[in-house]
């Protein structure tokens, strides 16, 4: 269980946020145990170990909302976390991959033969391509698993996860259109993505 937080921060934050919303301590606790671990760890074996660490920085966030709408049964909160931990995945794939961190799994780069010298180098090759389609493989399922939250949330919270997710797999579309080349050209979504999103976005409600 987790203890009445000592800090006069945490007190502060449990007491004009936690107590008026019913809010679990938890998910704080996890954002502080991510933001901790960022700043040590710059490499991730496996997957497992990537999911882990965006199930403490991404997932708290959406759980939080889904506390704040009264959302909270088992289903919710999974598909809560799949939205969530796929678009930190995604987010951290279009880097630009100058600040020390490699979000890569390191055994993916061994299997799939791309070294951290050529991501230094920007270099996108077939190589390349096949890791980085693996990876945002990964993420669409991440997202399409968790997409049924968007009806389930009713009203404007719902149309905003909705887009959220549509934006998300907008980008992964854009990253295949440019051959995952993410060292050159960030994808941006553009006011004709943005009108198909609002679109779609108004129409699966």
């Amino acid at each position: 269980a987790v203890q009445t937080p000592h800090s006069e921060l945490m007190q502060r934050l449990e007491r004009e946020s936690v107590r008026p919303f019913n809010l679990p301590l938890e998910p704080f606790y996890h954002l502080l145990s991510a933001f901790s671990q960022d700043v040590v760890k710059t490499r991730y074996q496996h997957f497992g170990e990537l999911v882990d660490y965006a199930r403490r920085s991404a997932n708290p966030i959406g759980r939080l909302l889904l506390h704040l709408y009264g959302h909270t049964d088992p289903l919710s909160l999974a598909q809560s976390d799949g939205i969530c931990t796929a678009l930190q995945l995604i987010n951290f794939w279009q880097d630009d991959w100058q600040k020390g961190r490699v979000y890569l799994p390191q055994e993916d780069l061994e299997k799939f033969g791309v070294s951290e010298a050529q991501i230094a180098e920007g270099r996108a090759d077939a190589a390349f391509q096949r890791l980085m389609a693996h990876q945002c493989q990964r993420a669409h399922k991440m997202l399409k698993a968790g997409s049924p939250l968007g009806k389930t949330l009713h009203g404007r919270i719902g149309f905003e996860l909705r887009l959220i997710i549509l934006g998300g797999q907008s980008i992964l579309r854009k990253l295949e259109e440019n051959r995952y080349n993410v060292f050159t050209r960030r994808p941006v979504l553009g006011a004709k993505d943005w009108w198909l999103m609002l679109k779609r976005a108004w129409l699966k409600k």
